[in-house]
């Protein structure tokens, strides 16, 4: 209540006080010897005070000058009385001429040469000049000659509250991390009044907030913007626009203002765990993946931004820990799953696995909202692709003596269709392994057959290959190696390597070597 009180005196007293200063510059009260003291109450002495109030008088020795003063902006059909400039040497018969030089003089200022009354001839504005420095001189008007030395005295331009305060450096913005406690402090702006801070409250400021209660509040002398409400959220709403005034006069009715504006963003804090979209993902995949190709991609959503709302993914349980593994997509946030080994259609026919996704920067602050991390469930299902058949051996060996009989059997290779459809197989020989065609196969059975002699002595090994192909997908081919192994047959007789040709001598003894005979046998 007292300080209510006190407003709305000081509303009253304003206006008052402004007609006083706007009064008194036409009044200066020069200094008075003791002729000037009136008795009291008589009317032709307060009239002859009034009078000499306007007057600068001078002493025994010389000019004794105080300052002038004139308002500023000050307009009227006439011209404004500043002031009156009078020596004791003039007896008031008209021999006395005074003479103004100085800023201004004769143009801003002009002096009534009998009377010594100054006058302001345009409208000043102290912003632009707070005071002006003239010399006054009395001199002999018939003879021009100084009647004391020039004396130099200053009329100074006296503010109102003529300008409003100014934020140039305004609009603002500023930034405050959310959930932040209240007082935090957010930025400070800075207004200007260009009237004169000495002089009364025209430059006094008081700031205060049009827009952006209860969110935020300012010191109202030092413009400090603060936190006003606890837990903003960022994710609620990111994004306060703000109005802040500044009014001189301290603030008082009357007083000029002028506003800014600022715009305050909340920044990001980690105050939200990963969340994923669905507690259970379902995937399906073809047993021939390539390794390392991606089958799916799961996704765990955080409300924060940036370095935040980064998740790490990881598969903690699950009968295919071993078989897949989860990355993280740098760009996009997401877990994607890749396989890391062969799968196989008529082995495992599906997995389950649980996945987890996990801040990795978290903010000691808000642990206790915690855990920062979440789980969802994916089953894989492994779809059968259509296989090539699958030979019993990766190689075959077969033996077969040299005198095999023709269209015996040699030998046999198996191959089946590992798909659940089961297509029947065809076998082939790839005749570029056998360009003599010396063996048939059975395309139902996979028995391989003598198609022409064998000998040993000719060529020991024969090796084929054996195609075997899907009745009903003939894209789908498989290949095996067969080495075929000619035994060996006693069915030459012995020969001799070369014809010899012998000689005896007639005397030759009983017993002695006449040639060395070799025989050959293959």
């Amino acid at each position: 209540m007292p300080e209510r009180l006190t407003e709305m005196l000081m509303d009253t007293w304003t206006p008052l006080i402004i007609l006083w200063i706007t009064v008194l510059p036409s009044i200066y009260m020069a200094p008075m010897n003791q002729s000037q003291v009136l008795p009291s109450g008589s009317g032709t002495g307060l009239k002859r005070l009034t009078e000499e109030q306007r007057v600068l008088n001078r002493s025994k020795r010389g000019w004794v000058w105080n300052q002038m003063f004139v308002l500023e902006e000050f307009s009227g059909p006439e011209p404004i009385l500043v002031g009156r400039l009078h020596t004791d040497l003039d007896p008031g018969s008209s021999k006395i001429k005074y003479i103004l030089s100085g800023d201004g003089a004769g143009t801003i200022f002009v002096i009534n040469d009998k009377t010594g009354d100054i006058h302001a001839m345009k409208r000043l504005d102290r912003e632009e000049k707070a005071e002006y420095t003239l010399t006054a001189q009395a001199v002999d008007r018939d003879t021009n000659q100084p009647l004391e030395p020039p004396s130099e005295f200053i009329i100074k331009v006296q503010d109102i509250n003529d300008n409003a305060p100014e934020f140039v450096d305004g609009p603002y913005h500023a930034t405050v991390p959310e959930m932040s406690v209240v007082g935090t402090f957010v930025t400070k702006v800075t207004a200007t009044d260009a009237d004169d801070p000495v002089y009364g409250n025209s430059a006094k400021l008081v700031y205060s907030i049009l827009e952006g209660q209860p969110y935020f509040s300012i010191e109202p002398h030092t413009a400090i913007i603060k936190t006003a409400l606890p837990n903003m959220d960022r994710e609620a709403k990111e994004e306060y626009f703000v109005v802040i005034q500044a009014k001189d006069m301290g603030g008082h009715m009357g007083g000029l203002s002028g506003t800014t504006t600022v715009t305050i963003t909340l920044t990001d804090v980690n105050d939200n765990p990963p969340k994923f979209a669905q507690s259970l993902y379902h995937f399906s995949v073809m047993e021939d993946v390539a390794l390392g190709e991606p089958i799916g991609r799961v996704k765990a959503n955080d409300l924060d931004i940036g370095e935040n709302a980064k998740s790490s993914y990881d598969i903690i349980e699950g009968d295919g820990m071993d078989i897949f593994e989860i990355t993280t997509d740098a760009q996009t946030q997401d877990g994607i799953i890749r396989v890391r080994k062969p799968l196989d259609f008529e082995t495992k026919k599906s997995y389950t696995l649980k996945v987890e996704a996990a801040n990795i920067h978290i903010d000691p602050r808000f642990i206790s909202g915690g855990p920062f991390k979440d789980t969802a469930t994916v089953k894989i299902v492994v779809e059968d692709a259509d296989e090539p058949p699958v030979f019993s051996s990766p190689t075959y060996l077969l033996e077969v003596h040299e005198n095999a009989a023709i269209n015996s059997v040699i030998g046999q290779v198996t191959a089946h269709d590992p798909d659940v459809s089961s297509s029947p197989i065809r076998f082939s020989i790839d005749r570029h392994t056998d360009l003599e065609r010396q063996f048939n196969i059975n395309a139902e059975d996979g028995k391989i057959t003598l198609a022409t002699p064998l000998d040993r002595e000719t060529n020991m090994w024969h090796n084929i290959t054996i195609v075997a192909t899907e009745t009903r997908n003939h894209s789908q081919v498989s290949r095996v190696p067969v080495a075929i192994k000619v035994l060996d047959v006693n069915d030459n007789a012995p020969e001799f390597a070369s014809e010899h040709e012998a000689f005896l001598c007639e005397n030759g003894k009983p017993g002695q070597v006449s040639i060395s005979v070799f025989l050959c046998c293959c």
